[in-house]
């Protein structure tokens, strides 16, 4: 008995010393941070005073009454994140179907519809720039299209679309490569017996493929619903948040009160509504699509 004893308390000490260090590491890393995040929220603060001054909950009153930029900028977000998460993922679902079929070319397809992703969306950021300046305008003169002489950065209207084009071009091999891993796990006995039975290609994918879809519906629209809430580096790089500020995102938008006007408290109070918001959605998304896949 006592051996067994001593034998439980050497293993739980074991596990204790091997685990402390990964707990110190993640409480450096994600839990001191937050709840300095939490504190600052509450203060004014240019980043550079030792003794931030104390204003409680000015800042995010003056952000829900009086900042126009903020809401301005969640508008944009709401916009693009709801067109970035619908359009990425049925662009993904149809090019996965077409590049699970058994063609000489897929391998190289899949490779070229990845290979975008790799790069840092502010490398295509500045790519995309210098293509829609003065690539389009060669193109325009060559050509003599219209739609090349648009001013696709300048315009409010196009310079949104320019982003979301950019940013679906850039990301959209990720989910590809989900939806052929799904396509990839559903049996083909189901498909065989569904053609048997009389049932078309269209009929197979509504009722078979798509249904046994959902965890990879799921993971893809938690990954493009985060990335798309969060977006701020192809704005830096593609339009400054220009034309007028038209294309502020809420990530871009706590980047310049912060880091250019030196309003350390308000943007952090603008990055803890961010994360409380991110947390809230994905959790509700998250949550519908589970139920999803069980029915399924």
């Amino acid at each position: 008995m006592l051996k067994s004893l001593g034998r439980k308390w050497r293993e739980k000490t074991e596990f204790g010393l091997f685990t402390l260090p990964v707990l110190i590491c993640i409480a450096v890393a994600f839990y001191v941070p937050f709840i300095m995040t939490i504190r600052y929220s509450m203060t004014k603060w240019n980043g550079i005073s030792k003794h931030p001054k104390f204003v409680g909950l000015d800042n995010f009153k003056q952000i829900f009454t009086g900042d126009t930029n903020f809401s301005d900028s969640a508008w944009f977000t709401i916009k693009y994140a709801v067109l970035y998460i619908v359009i990425v993922n049925v662009l993904a679902i149809l090019l996965a179907v077409l590049l699970d079929m058994k063609l000489k070319s897929t391998s190289w397809l899949r490779a070229a519809f990845f290979i975008p992703y790799i790069l840092s969306l502010v490398i295509v950021g500045f790519i995309w720039k210098f293509i829609f300046m003065q690539g389009f305008n060669s193109l325009g003169e060559s050509t003599g299209w219209g739609i090349f002489g648009l001013s696709w950065l300048g315009t409010p209207g196009l310079a949104f679309i320019s982003i979301l084009g950019v940013s679906i071009w850039q990301s959209i091999g990720f989910y590809l490569v989900i939806y052929i891993a799904g396509l990839q796990s559903v049996p083909e006995d189901l498909k065989e017996a569904a053609t048997v039975d009389g049932a078309g290609a269209l009929r197979r994918f509504f009722s078979i493929t798509l249904p046994l879809l959902a965890p990879s519906i799921t993971i893809s629209v938690f990954m493009a619903l985060t990335n798309s809430i969060k977006v701020f580096d192809v704005i830096l790089s593609l339009t400054g948040g220009g034309p007028g500020g038209t294309t502020y995102s809420i990530a871009y938008d706590i980047y310049r009160d912060t880091f250019q006007n030196n309003l350390y408290g308000y943007g952090t109070a603008k990055a803890l509504i961010l994360f409380v918001a991110v947390l809230i959605v994905t959790v509700i998304q998250l949550t519908f699509f589970k139920k999803r896949e069980v029915e399924a």
